[in-house]
């Protein structure tokens, strides 16, 4: 597959979902070059989820603007695509019809679609499961599909809404380790939230960490650690730690630097913004 990444600029994004409602977060700025991956970390209701929709095309902002490459975001497109928590995939298909189903809507010629689909079943991995029926499959597995999907359009930007939060451990870590694996080998940009020390550090070439109400991103941390990334390497922990004293920081709460330690629940009122580094 020949895949390029996207620019990505960011300027003043600012949203509300009525004229009536407080902000969901407040001139946020953005800037990544193509092929970089960046994991948006936060407490729930910072908005982060909500400024990745917009990023997405499938909200409007309030005020800003958003631009890939040259071009301005205000629809979806099918060179940006979106993963979510559940693999929302047709139960009744197999692996292939499920990964091909975009290009039977695109029309592509069926020896074309053969080839492209068998293409992104290699990349997840999912080769000996071609023909199987997705209903029989591990969840894992099912989001490894929903995955391939996403790929075969030959997307520029592929991004997660926190799409391994449901899944084992195990599998959690295996499918963080290839995705990320997979966008650099294809060269296309990843934007991911999260509220997961763990999985920003193992997947993220910047880490946003997101915070406040209305939400602004209050810090940005370069993760420069060398791939494959092992949680268990020294230099990784260091790195995790960092960024949960960064997070907390901000948050203004009390540290919990446990190995499973989250960043869920709800912002802390009053917490001390720091500036983008």
């Amino acid at each position: 597959m020949s895949i390029r990444g996207v620019h990505i600029n960011v300027q003043d994004l600012t949203h509300r979902y009525t004229p009536k409602s407080p902000l969901t977060f407040d001139k946020v700025n953005i800037e990544a070059q193509a092929g970089e991956s960046l994991v948006i970390i936060g407490r729930s209701g910072c908005g982060k989820s909500t400024l990745l929709h917009i990023i997405a095309g499938l909200l409007q902002t309030t005020s800003g603007t958003l631009h890939l490459d040259n071009e301005e975001v205000k629809a979806p497109s099918s060179r940006w695509v979106m993963m979510f928590q559940a693999p929302h995939l047709f139960p009744w298909m197999t692996v292939e019809r499920n990964v091909g189903v975009g290009l039977h809507f695109a029309n592509w010629p069926k020896d074309k679609m053969r080839e492209r689909v068998a293409e992104a079943i290699s990349l997840v991995h999912l080769d000996d499961y071609a023909k199987n029926n997705v209903q029989d499959l591990s969840g894992g597995q099912q989001q490894r599909v929903a995955l391939a999907r996403s790929l075969v359009m030959e997307p520029e930007m592929l991004l997660l809404d926190e799409p391994f939060s449901a899944l084992d451990a195990f599998t959690r870590s295996s499918l963080q380790r290839d995705v990320r694996s997979i966008a650099k080998q294809l060269g296309i940009n990843l934007v991911m939230v999260t509220h997961d020390i763990d999985e920003a550090v193992l997947m993220a070439d910047r880490a946003l960490v997101m915070a406040g109400a209305p939400g602004r991103i209050v810090h940005d941390l370069r993760i420069d650690l060398t791939d494959p990334r092992d949680r268990e390497d020294p230099a990784v922990q260091a790195m995790r730690a960092h960024l949960m004293q960064i997070f907390h920081d901000a948050a203004n709460v009390p540290l919990d630097n446990s190995p499973n330690a989250e960043v869920g629940g709800g912002v802390a009122s009053g917490a001390k913004l720091v500036g983008i580094t």
